[in-house]
């Protein structure tokens, strides 16, 4: 069989259901490539009481793990919930085509753990990734993301690249949106949510960008914010 764990936001954050079923696996994987671990590897081994093998893109990709889980109970722990990077739903779908049993365990995320900023979820419109930028590779389609949300006055989620600091981010982001003729104004940042490192910061684009944030963190653009919304964010930039 094999298991989908979400992790949850920090080291403690394992359900019980979660850890009963990692502790009944032969062989446990953390895949380690869509998010900055905000602990180390290690203090979640010692967590859990097993060996944690790394798994990365390619190794979750092959679906190499579904031919494992045919002879053995196989987990794979995820940062977060197991389904909110899309990568694994084809996990899912080979499990079903050669008859694996698979179970995925939830727990919570960034796409929940964002309403402690006080905007409210059902007004958030379509999620942005931002890749990290190379020399020759500019890709800026985020912020079209960003502007049909906006056309929509629905709030804009940023989520960044795994390695890119948030000065790159910033300054990507600075650029797309005048690719794109946007008006960057109030923003916010949320660093580690979920856990004893949090922070979160709201105000002028210009002023949070010389912010000292460390990963993992995402940028949220709002829309237009209902009144509770407002508040709520002006308490936090005060």
């Amino acid at each position: 069989m094999l298991y989908l764990v979400g992790l949850g936001l920090n080291v403690d954050g394992i359900s019980k259901f979660g850890l009963e079923a990692v502790q009944r696996c032969k062989r446990v994987y953390l895949e380690n490539y869509t998010v900055d671990f905000p602990y180390s590897v290690g203090e979640l081994a010692e967590k859990i009481g097993k060996k944690i093998v790394l798994a990365d893109r390619e190794k979750v990709e092959s679906l190499e793990l579904v031919d494992e889980a045919k002879k053995m109970d196989v987990a794979l722990l995820i940062y977060g919930s197991p389904l909110t990077a899309t990568t694994h739903i084809s996990l899912i779908q080979e499990c079903k085509r050669l008859g694996v049993r698979c179970r995925a365990i939830y727990n919570a995320s960034i796409l929940d753990a964002v309403a402690e900023t006080g905007l409210q979820l059902y007004k958030f419109g379509k999620i942005a990734s931002m890749p990290e930028w190379k020399k020759s590779f500019t890709p800026d389609s985020f912020m079209k993301i960003v502007q049909e949300n906006q056309s929509m006055k629905a709030h804009s989620l940023i989520l960044c690249d795994i390695g890119l600091d948030f000065q790159d981010a910033m300054d990507q982001l600075e650029t797309a949106s005048q690719n794109y003729n946007f008006s960057l104004k109030k923003i916010v940042v949320c660093q580690a949510l979920g856990t004893k490192k949090k922070r979160i910061l709201y105000g002028d684009f210009k002023e949070l960008k010389e912010s000292r944030i460390h990963n993992p963190y995402c940028i949220i653009i709002p829309s237009k914010l209902h009144f509770l919304e407002k508040e709520m964010l002006e308490e936090i930039g005060n």
